[in-house]
């Protein structure tokens, strides 16, 4: 079984990221892009699901792999950069069910989705940068700024707030919360309503919005 693990329910995708912290490192977005070039050139209705395991969604970049891997870090990071941008104009509707701690890059990836719904009693989402001395590049701004209310772009870049899940509602980083036994049936159920609509139409209408953000990005 792979880092991806695949599940379906109807016409939806569940990807469950079941890799630890869930990190990105070279194997795992390798990964992440054959599946979604596996998902993006599959035909019919389709919507897409994806959660974490345990107390993480996603805890950004694995710093450890990219300092023992510093001749392919480059690469991997632009391989990071692109998956953003494959999200947030990916050719069917999606969302993730933000099980746990979503940082760093795991709350940019957050970013690219069309609805985020989060564990309503445990876990943060946090742009931690500021904190780590580590700036944002200009593809992971554009990816958190084209999906982020713009008081909530200043505040979570600027401050490296950590938000719970009511919290992130109120800011706009999230749609709804959920009990987490609640979390993945609710966003099936949100993700089975949209599975029918006609994803070139939604691809179009993806690219007009964010088609520059995902050339930046080298989507």
């Amino acid at each position: 079984m792979g880092i991806l693990e695949r599940s379906q329910h109807g016409d939806v995708v569940v990807l469950r990221w079941n890799d630890g912290e869930n990190r990105y490192r070279g194997d795992s977005v390798a990964e992440w892009h054959a599946t979604l070039d596996e998902l993006a050139g599959s035909e019919g209705p389709l919507a897409l699901v994806v959660t974490g395991t345990g107390k993480f969604f996603s805890n950004g970049l694995d710093l450890d792999w990219m300092g023992a891997n510093r001749d392919e870090s480059p690469a991997m990071l632009a391989e990071v950069h692109r998956l953003f941008g494959r999200l947030l104009t990916f050719p069917a509707f999606t969302v993730a069910a933000v099980n746990g701690h979503a940082f760093a890059g795991g709350a940019m990836l957050t970013c690219g989705f069309d609805m985020r719904l989060m564990r309503a009693d445990r876990g943060y989402w946090c742009l931690p940068e500021v904190d780590l001395g580590l700036p944002l590049t200009d593809p992971m701004f554009a990816v958190v700024s084209a999906r982020l209310p713009h008081a909530t772009l200043h505040e979570s870049i600027v401050t490296g707030r950590r938000y719970a899940g009511p919290e992130a509602v109120a800011a706009g980083i999230v749609e709804a919360t959920a009990a987490i036994d609640d979390l993945l049936d609710a966003a099936i159920e949100a993700a089975a309503a949209m599975a029918a609509k006609d994803r070139r139409v939604i691809a179009r209408h993806k690219q007009q919005m964010y088609g520059e953000v995902a050339a930046l990005c080298g989507a």
